[in-house]
């Protein structure tokens, strides 16, 4: 849906009073601390408590009062509304903005469409041209720009040549 964020992936419960530790699907697992609600298998829960810790954040829900509780959100993703996300900092998008998005060389030459993005601390994108797919990390220097507006993804040949596979 292009009005929700998927923010987070729950990994398991923490404790015995409901608390879930998720893996962070955002830059930092701080920014969790943006939102005040989010939906887990189209649940809406009030964000009581996050408590960051490396790309993890432990979330306290109302709702989920114990351990048992807890346990039925493993594996889940964690949604948020898109009006509920906080402002972005000029020249950043969401990933889920990118799917779908043409990659082309400098030269305009279209290298596929972005169909699957994997949050990586170097991000990992696979674009599929003609039923072939092709994976490329997004590191230094691959990725010149990205027009979420006008859904292109230019990227540097010669880099790209280096990391695709």
């Amino acid at each position: 849906m292009e009005n929700t964020l998927t923010i987070a992936t729950v990994l398991k419960p923490q404790g015995i009073r409901g608390e879930i530790k998720v893996k962070a699907l955002t830059d930092a697992a701080e920014d969790l601390k943006g939102f005040a609600r989010v939906f887990i298998d189209g649940v809406e829960y009030k964000v009581l408590v996050v408590r960051p810790s490396g790309d993890c954040a432990y979330l306290t829900l109302r709702g989920i009062a114990d351990r048992n509780a807890a346990e039925l959100l493993r594996g889940k993703e964690v949604v948020a509304l898109r009006e509920d996300a906080p402002a972005l900092p000029e020249d950043t998008f969401y990933l889920v903005d990118v799917l779908g998005c043409e990659v082309v060389t400098e030269k305009g030459k279209s290298l596929g469409t972005i169909i699957e993005i994997t949050p990586a601390k170097t991000d990992i994108y696979v674009i599929e041209r003609e039923g072939k797919r092709t994976t490329f990390v997004a590191a230094e220097g691959v990725i010149d720009s990205i027009d979420v507006e006008k859904k292109v993804v230019v990227v540097n040949k010669k880099r790209f040549d280096e990391v695709a596979l």
